[in-house]
């Protein structure tokens, strides 16, 4: 199947630069409402049977758009939420973003076994990410829209790309409206079509002024 993966729009605690993870999160901003009406344009050529969003408020928000001009609903999984925070939760300063993003990088590079101080370890993320998107494969779509969180995006499709891709997935942007595609499926692997870092309704819509840690992860972590 084509799975596209796309990260929420700008939020007040991209920013800000706070580690906001948990439930119902923060709404997005007015430009995080502009990037979520222009990637309903930039998808307009892409075939998609279903839209499913995570439990917060701001993957609902920019989904709406695509949501609306397809005539769809988007349908919610639990599993699709952010990498929890757990101890940094709503915080900003540099040891607490350092903290956050230097676990992921490690989850990434292959320690599964640590956790997130006060949160879940790669094991449980994968656990509950594999099994929401094992549910969107099992649907039957030929192409579906995920609308998602930035480090838990990254993550997941740095670990399930099939080893032969060479993406630099781990270190590539993923701002605000990013969009990453992959086709394929658990049995025979994910394979990396395109992975447009930047916001996908075009360049003018990122916010270079804001701090957004699980935007730029190599920038989060040599703060």
């Amino acid at each position: 199947m084509r799975l596209l993966l796309m990260r929420h729009g700008q939020t007040h605690a991209n920013v800000s630069g706070e580690l906001d993870t948990a439930h119902p999160g923060l709404e997005l901003t007015d430009l995080g409402h502009t990037q979520a009406t222009a990637a309903a344009q930039a998808l307009l050529d892409e075939h998609l049977d279903a839209i499913y969003v995570s439990s917060r408020v701001r993957t609902h928000q920019t989904a709406t758009p695509t949501a609306r001009a397809r005539s769809l609903t988007p349908v919610q999984l639990d599993g699709l939420h952010e990498i929890a925070a757990g101890d940094f939760e709503m915080q900003s300063d540099h040891d607490s973003v350092h903290g956050y993003i230097s676990t992921v990088a490690a989850w990434i590079e292959g320690d599964h076994d640590r956790r997130m101080p006060g949160g879940e370890t790669a094991h449980e993320f994968l656990e509950r990410y594999d099994a929401a998107v094992r549910t969107i494969v099992d649907a039957g779509h030929d192409a579906a829209l995920i609308v998602s969180h930035g480090a838990a995006l990254r993550t997941w499709t740095s670990l399930r790309l099939l080893p032969d891709q060479g993406a630099p997935a781990a270190t590539e942007p993923l701002h605000n409206t990013a969009l990453i595609i992959l086709e394929g499926d658990f049995e025979a692997g994910w394979s990396l079509v395109s992975w447009h870092g930047e916001a996908c309704g075009g360049r003018f819509l990122d916010d270079e002024s804001a701090l957004d840690p699980t935007g730029d992860l190599d920038d989060a972590v040599d703060q």
